[in-house]
């Protein structure tokens, strides 16, 4: 039976510079996938706290209409660009598909960075805080580069190049735009009954307020929640922690056999890379999304002057 610390040996003799496509698979895919995944849908959930970003989310319609294939792309495309490292065949490839997808809509630039760098942020501070391990530098530096190739494919301008510039840019971020407003909580709300309608009706009101009680509380703030009692934060961390612990005793996953995202709930009969992404883009529906885009620019611009 494989260690569970073999693959922190591994990569503690790997050059995160060189070798990142094989720590970032590791990370994500054998060491951490609950906390991985469970952290990158946290960090979704932040960008819902940017009034303007939830504002277009929320026109699209896709979370309140088509929200598990909304879900179920998401982590698919992720799966694409590490199962076969950033710059292969099928990555790039998925890049442009996630490119088409997005270049309907005339998304500002600074959105762009902050919702990367939540990618990278929110999974690192899930795993550190209730993983089996603390990340090691290497994976840090190896999420850390992936996350800028990810950006420079996409066409995203004034990256950061390390974890910490990433995790100022996060925070000061939120810290300017962070506002409670409707579109937030009706968006926040249709990714949680996502999840919801995974488990029994009965249960479903317990689950939400546990979902809750993992997010800080600007975000909560911010998604216009209801604070959890302090108890009830303190006993949902406090078992996640424990779930961290008891992972030390559980070996690795096997490298022939990575997590795999289930999305049969979209995709019965399996995909293809075309099948990701909208089923249908409204021209009609968004066709204001470039203008607000342009002003949120320009504006994000003045302030920097």
């Amino acid at each position: 039976m494989k260690s569970r610390y073999a693959n922190l040996r591994r990569i503690e003799e790997l050059d995160p510079a060189v070798d990142f496509d094989e720590i970032y698979h590791l990370v994500g895919w054998h060491e951490f996938p609950f906390e991985f995944f469970q952290g990158t849908s946290i960090a979704f959930l932040r960008d819902y706290g940017v009034p303007t970003i939830s504002d277009l989310l929320d026109r699209t319609g896709r979370f309140a209409n088509d929200g598990q294939k909304r879900y179920d792309d998401t982590v698919l495309v992720a799966e694409q660009i590490a199962l076969e490292g950033v710059d292969s065949d099928r990555a790039h490839q998925t890049v442009k598909q996630l490119n088409n997808i997005h270049g309907h809509y005339g998304i500002p630039n600074h959105e762009f960075r902050y919702v990367l760098a939540t990618t990278l942020v929110g999974p690192k501070r899930f795993i550190d805080a209730y993983g089996y391990r603390s990340l090691h530098p290497h994976e840090v530096e190896a999420m850390a580069r992936i996350t800028s190739r990810l950006g420079e494919l996409m066409g995203i301008k004034d990256l950061p190049t390390t974890y910490d510039a990433y995790e100022r840019l996060h925070d000061d971020y939120e810290a300017e735009n962070f506002s409670p407003a409707p579109s937030n909580t009706r968006v926040a709300d249709a990714s949680l009954q996502i999840v919801l309608n995974w488990y029994p009706r009965p249960v479903r009101p317990l689950i939400r307020r546990v979902m809750i009680a993992v997010l800080d509380e600007p975000l909560v703030d911010a998604l216009g929640y209801d604070r959890q009692p302090a108890w009830f934060v303190r006993a949902v961390r406090t078992g996640l922690r424990l779930r961290g612990r008891a992972m030390r005793f559980v070996p690795p996953r096997a490298a022939a056999n990575p997590y795999r995202h289930d999305a049969s709930r979209t995709y019965p009969f399996g995909y293809v890379l075309s099948d990701l992404g909208p089923r249908d883009h409204s021209d009609e529906l968004h066709a204001h999304a470039p203008d607000k885009a342009r002003t949120a620019e320009n504006q994000a611009q003045k302030k920097g002057a």
